[in-house]
């Protein structure tokens, strides 16, 4: 373009100068009207060459300036505009130079884009992947692909899964989904939807039709103005490890490399409707404060134990003020899950060290019919956790968690409190830790966690005999209620093709030997209850790429 301009300043000033020769040779001769008109001609079109030349300085660094190597934008926004689809922007030439811009050129043909779909100035990307996964289990713990941590059976004939193996094909944790981002009045706005097959379990699932349900996983909003962000929605709990900053997004929270669809025994986690704010102090400092929804848990979900409550009080407590594993939404929740986390991100030899800190509270409230009295009591935990990239594409992970009325957000496998015989909430004591690697090379991902919970025990006491009638490992408890769980894995990810324009193809191969230990065994009863696990999976990930969006 720029020689395109050139070449008609250049063709201006050749007509200018053939017309200023005839009048030089006359104004030798003498001076005439005619002459004096053409002078005055002359004059006029040297201003106009001025400016032009003028004009052409100012473009010439407009056109330096946009043929500089920019980042990939969705577009610039002003306030009476809508925003530019994706690609550089061209520049605004004046219009005396315009009609010049306007010549015919040569185009090539354009380069695939990401899948991508713009209506009106937003962005729509689809998210994704089908799986078809298969497990093979050395103990049939009855939960399909997913495993039944805190109720792996135990290997002896009165149970009888424990000597029995499982082998089992499924595409349920097949993923869609979409993310939506646009930039509306200065604020980066990010909607997010993600759901998978693992919901409800139909009654035929596994019969004929393989009918399993869909289910909301995530399903966010998200707005960034400056330092602050803003967060409503289902989103990974904030006190779900991290791997960059505080952030919802999936590719930045550890949850594992796991192909189990539960994760990893240890890691600390939930999904649930939250409000979170986020500071980002810095690059490398980031602080983020979260409601998130609370659950007063007495245990029985995902395979944990539950607590035994009060004879008395067992009527008026199970699934209405406790929730006792049947997932409802009848316990009185007295207040949202408060949360709090620090994040540090520094760059130490170019590799990038992620460290966290953070905090939870809790309230349990109970309601004794019988003495008419109410109990509150608060409870909480807390956790830090390391994601060290010691070398160039090798992380060093360590996640801990220790809490006391915290255990809901191991997975369930851990109550969040007991109940005492005048009816008052006590918080249990629960903790966690996962320690492992993550190590890339080329298109293969190695990664190995050992992780473990550990579940403290109440033991509620008859105040009247003094007998020992509940709580949680208390002696002669049910071996259901489980003192430790602990979990090794390894596990290969190998990637054959990627690319956002045409998705991606991948293997994945994951090693798991599980054991649980009961507070209380039985005489002749097993000490452990143990399981050695297996998955490989063939994946290919929807095309598509998230647009970058400037603030």
């Amino acid at each position: 373009m720029k020689r395109r301009v050139l070449a008609t300043l250049g063709g201006v000033l050749l007509l200018c100068g053939a017309l200023m020769a005839p009048a030089r040779a006359q104004e030798t001769a003498a001076p005439s009207p005619e002459i004096e008109r053409l002078k005055a001609q002359l004059a006029a079109q040297q201003e106009q060459i001025d400016q032009l030349r003028r004009t052409l300085d100012e473009q010439k660094k407009v056109l330096d300036q946009a043929s500089q190597p920019k980042p990939p934008s969705l577009g610039q926004v002003a306030s009476t505009t809508a925003m530019v689809p994706a690609g550089d922007v061209a520049p605004v030439l004046h219009p005396a130079l315009a009609a010049a811009a306007a010549l015919p050129q040569s185009t090539s043909d354009e380069a695939p884009s990401p899948l991508q779909l713009k209506i009106g100035t937003a962005t729509i990307a689809p998210i994704g992947f089908m799986d078809l996964t298969a497990v093979f289990r050395s103990a049939d713990g009855g939960s399909g692909i997913g495993t039944n941590f805190g109720g792996t059976p135990y290997n002896n004939v009165t149970t009888g899964l424990g000597k029995l193996s499982e082998t089992r094909f499924s595409a349920q944790n097949s993923r869609i989904g979409a993310r939506i981002d646009a930039l509306v009045h200065g604020t980066k706005v990010l909607a997010y939807w993600e759901s998978d097959f693992l919901g409800t379990q139909s009654t035929n699932a596994g019969v004929s039709s393989n009918s399993n349900s869909f289910r909301m996983r995530l399903y966010f909003v998200d707005l960034t103005k400056g330092k602050w962000e803003l967060l409503g929605g289902q989103s990974w709990s904030m006190m779900t490890p991290g791997r960059k900053g505080i952030s919802p997004l999936p590719s930045d929270i550890f949850y594992s490399q796991d192909m189990d669809t539960n994760y990893q025994v240890g890691l600390t986690w939930t999904r649930a409707p939250q409000f979170r704010a986020v500071y980002h102090a810095s690059d490398v400092v980031t602080l983020g404060f979260a409601l998130e929804q609370s659950e007063q848990y007495g245990g029985g979900s995902s395979g944990g134990g539950s607590v035994v409550l009060p004879g008395a009080l067992a009527t008026a407590l199970t699934n209405t003020q406790i929730d006792m594993g049947a997932a409802t939404f009848t316990p009185p929740n007295l207040t949202p899950d408060v949360q709090a986390k620090i994040a540090f991100d520094p760059m130490v030899n170019g590799n990038l060290f992620h460290i966290e800190f953070a905090g939870l509270l809790s309230s349990f409230k109970t309601y004794n019919p019988i003495t008419s009295e109410s109990f509150t009591k608060a409870g909480g935990g807390g956790s830090a956790n390391f994601n060290l990239e010691l070398v160039k594409n090798f992380h060093l992970i360590v996640n801990t968690f220790l809490s006391d009325g915290g255990g809901r957000y191991l997975f369930g496998q851990a109550p969040d409190l007991v109940v005492r015989a005048d009816g008052s909430p006590s918080p249990l004591h629960a903790s966690s830790a996962i320690g492992g690697f993550e190590y890339t090379t080329h298109n293969t991902l190695l990664y190995a966690y050992y992780g473990g919970d550990y579940i403290g025990k109440d033991v509620i006491i008859d105040s009247t005999n003094k007998n020992v009638f509940g709580g949680y490992g208390y002696p002669k408890s049910a071996n259901g209620q489980n003192r430790t769980i602990q979990e090794g894995t390894i596990g290969l990810n190998q990637t054959f093709w990627k690319n956002p324009n045409y998705g991606a193809l991948s293997f994945i191969a994951q090693y798991s030997y599980l054991f649980r230990n009961p507070w209380y065994v039985a005489t002749g009863s097993p000490k452990d209850a143990h399981n050695s696990m297996v998955w490989v999976d063939l994946r290919y990930t929807l095309p598509g790429q998230a647009p970058s969006v400037k603030k």
